[in-house]
């Protein structure tokens, strides 16, 4: 896991910037902080912030490799999970290696391969290879973009980087933002479009695609997308195929030259994972294996029973705890850090996120990097099986809009109504909407019910699931910390795609499915809970503290967001405790303190970056 910057220009000698290349690559520092590499030719430059995890000696980059009268250079972020087949591929057909690296298996797979690479790989990257006889960058990112990659192009060069921060040390390369940027803050936020930079001119590297830069300019293709197709397997097989390749990745995903460990909350998810990383850890000996849930001080205490959240977590991770043997830690956080690191937390993803959600996932990753350097979790097994509340409830099912987020006459309502009148904020979010559903592949024999689950599975997984990967990325990175994601493996995705819906949701429960698929590896406590989502803190003390800063940002004049805001409204729902906006802000778990804490998070951003508004 690293960070990469860089920029090419087939037509212009660009080696000179070595100080730009430089304080590029220092904005990205937190990714990597065990290493860091520039490359420097004639008309590309590499930089690259390394955090090791496989094969230190082997994995150095910006890495070279020459191949008969050609140079190709690599900067590289992510983990290949089939690096071992591949290997042997390229063995076969030649080619050693010095190490056991997948940075060596990529670089040297990319020349044999060219642009075909794309198709073989399975796991979670971003990269970037220099073409030097052909004067081309060939820049990919992984199948479902867990790993970032933003670029922009000034003057007939390409610049890009893990980071938009880094894209901004780049001469000529400034913050802008149009009434797009504004519709996606405030009627997406803090979800936003695939592909879309929020900031003029930015743009990311969509999932699923890669890129090719040279003499002719940027060309960029889709190499992967869910194929719906008649779903044929009887229930035995599905079960089995489905339980196969989940626990291929999670196997895949235990390969680690340093300490991992897994999160355990005790839902079914993590569980899953949990139960297999422990097993292997018995298998080949290893120690137990170490594992880590998130709490708050006086959760326990004032807990809230919600529908979506009916129970705390602490009985099923002694239950978990106690059957696999793990070594299990508890991290406490206390209510004012969730506040102080909201500023840290938008810094670490650019962009206002999901508030205390996003700054508590910072604060446990920089507690348990102290021991480890690698964790699995269960994160998009939801997105994947079908386990969100909105797959189930007629209102979200009918709301003609993305069903995370659902008050759009209230996140209008925020805007000034001269700011409003620019922006029209709801036609853009019905656009987005619109065209994202226009993407789905219906087949002719799809009941009415297959239809509407394609869609909103369709939604959930290019949107909800982006938001939620773009927070454990930046989150645990920010702290040089690696996150994966087994669940999100796209060949699980693919065939789990096609299970019909009554399958997918046996018995009528959310995951269905996934819950019969391991009744008889888990205990029934954990199977049959219902879903509970990552936990928020219940402390009223939080509440206050939000509301203190956003209503010290309402006081002051200067506030950059206060020209954006109707006043009168944002008052009232501070006045309100955030009751005043009606529906949760985004999900199910921002609701009132966490929609304040967003705009307190606005604030922060506008101060930091100081973009020019154009609207």
């Amino acid at each position: 896991m690293c960070g990469l910057v860089g920029f090419a220009n087939p037509f212009k000698d660009v080696s000179s910037f070595r100080n730009v290349l430089n304080n590029m690559n220092n904005e990205i520092a937190k990714r990597g902080p065990d290493e860091d590499g520039m490359y420097f030719e004639e008309n590309v430059c590499l930089g690259h912030k390394r955090l090791i995890v496989i094969d230190p000696d082997g994995g150095k980059q910006p890495m070279i490799f020459r191949d008969q009268g050609n140079t190709y250079s690599l900067v590289y972020n992510g983990q290949i999970y089939n690096t071992k087949e591949l290997k042997d591929e390229l063995s076969e057909n030649g080619f050693t290696f010095d190490g056991h690296s997948d940075t060596e298996v990529l670089l040297k797979g990319f020349s044999f391969w060219k642009y075909d690479i794309i198709h073989k790989l399975n796991g979670i990257f971003s990269f970037a290879i220099w073409n030097s006889k052909e004067k081309e960058l060939f820049v990919a990112r992984d199948h479902f973009g867990v790993k970032p990659f933003y670029y922009s192009i000034v003057d007939g060069t390409f610049v890009f980087a893990s980071e938009v921060k880094a894209l901004f040390k780049y001469p000529g390369i400034t913050a802008k933002i149009d009434s797009e940027g504004i519709s996606e803050l405030f009627g997406l936020g803090p979800s936003h479009t695939p592909g879309h930079g929020i900031f003029k001119d930015i743009h990311e590297l969509k999932p699923a695609s890669y890129g090719v830069f040279n003499s002719s300019g940027l060309h960029v293709e889709k190499y992967w997308s869910l194929v719906s197709l008649p779903h044929k397997d009887s229930f035995g097989t599905t079960c089995d195929k489905v339980r196969f390749l989940l626990e291929d990745s999670i196997r895949r995903q235990l390969v680690s030259d340093v300490p991992l460990c897994t999160f355990l909350s005790g839902g079914l998810d993590s569980s899953i994972i949990t139960l297999y990383a422990a097993n292997y850890c018995k298998e080949k000996g290893l120690p137990p294996l170490n594992t880590y849930s998130v709490d708050y001080v006086d959760n326990d205490k004032n807990f809230v029973k919600t529908d979506f959240q009916p129970n705390s977590d602490n009985y099923y991770i002694n239950l978990m705890k106690n059957k696999l043997n793990t070594n299990h830690h508890s991290i406490i956080l206390d209510t004012p850090e969730l506040a102080d690191s909201l500023e840290d937390a938008m810094l670490a993803r650019d962009y206002p996120g999901m508030a205390d959600v996003d700054s508590s996932l910072l604060l446990f990753c920089k507690n348990v990097k102290k021991h480890a350097t690698v964790t699995l979790t269960g994160e998009c097994s939801d997105e994947i099986f079908g386990g969100y509340p909105w797959f189930f409830r007629d209102d979200a099912l009918n709301s003609g809009t993305f069903p995370w987020s659902i008050a759009l006459d209230e996140r209008q309502t925020l805007l000034n109504p001269e700011i409003a009148k620019k922006v029209h904020l709801k036609d853009y979010v019905n656009f987005r909407y619109t065209e994202s559903l226009n993407e789905v592949n219906i087949l002719d024999t799809d009941s009415k019910e297959t239809q509407e689950k394609r869609k909103i599975s369709h939604l959930t997984l290019n949107w909800f699931m982006q938001t939620l990967l773009d927070r454990s990325d930046r989150m645990a990175m920010y702290n040089g910390f690696e996150i994966r994601v087994p669940f999100c493996d796209y060949r699980l995705a693919q065939y789990v795609w096609n299970i019909p819906w009554e399958i997918k949701a046996l018995n009528g429960r959310e995951k269905g499915l996934l819950r019969y698929v391991m009744k008889d590896l888990l205990p029934s406590e954990i199977v049959d809970r219902k879903k509970s989502p990552y936990p928020k803190t219940w402390n009223p003390t939080y509440l206050q503290k939000v509301k203190g800063m956003l209503t010290d940002i309402m006081e002051n004049k200067n506030a950059p967001i206060n020209s954006l805001l109707n006043r009168q409204y944002i008052l009232d729902i501070i006045k309100t405790d955030g009751r005043a906006f009606t529906r949760p802000w985004f999900g199910q778990l921002m609701t009132g303190p966490q929609l304040m804490a967003y705009l307190c998070q606005v604030n922060m951003w506008l101060e930091r970056d100081q973009p020019k508004i154009e609207i």
